[in-house]
């Protein structure tokens, strides 16, 4: 496969994972402020759907067509600026698979509070706030992660010391 079909896959890889998180932040985040627990329970049903369909395959994808790059530009994976992003990459990993788990959990709690008809429990809530800041944590490691691949920045400095 050429570099610019491989550079291709991968920033268009980058750009599903980026976009469809950040689009279903935004919709969950204002689903859980309407209190309408139909709309609540709609819109976790379809974050969750969203991760499987796109952030999943992208997430995948990513690294596959990393690798490839690497090795396709001979670059060792101990370049400052390549390992500083593999490690934010696994870092934000991380956080996701944390952050699907908490959506399956948010999904269950509103689809019992539904049928039930009660309000959204503390549980809730509290899960709502922890998905918001690993959330935030793993969108500042992916944008880190954006500005390393483009700048490629000579980080010396900061692995000398």
């Amino acid at each position: 496969m050429s570099y610019n079909t491989l550079i291709l896959i991968h920033i268009s890889s980058m750009l599903l994972l980026l976009g469809v998180g950040g689009g279903s932040a935004f919709y969950k985040f204002m689903a859980d402020r309407s209190g309408d627990i139909d709309i609540i329970l709609h819109t976790n049903k379809l974050v969750v759907l969203a991760d499987w369909l796109f952030t999943t395959p992208s997430a995948i994808f990513q690294p596959l067509t990393g690798i490839w790059l690497i090795q396709t530009l001979g670059l060792p994976y101990t370049t400052p600026w390549l390992l500083t992003s593999i490690v934010l990459y696994l870092f934000s990993g991380t956080l996701w698979l944390i952050a699907v788990w908490l959506q399956l959990r948010m999904k269950h709690l509103a689809q019992q509070a539904k049928e039930n008809q009660t309000v959204l429990p503390e549980d809730y809530h509290r899960l709502v706030r922890q998905w918001i800041w690993l959330g935030i944590f793993s969108f500042m490691a992916m944008g880190s992660i954006l500005v390393l691949m483009v700048v490629k920045p000579d980080m010396g400095i900061l692995f000398s010391l």
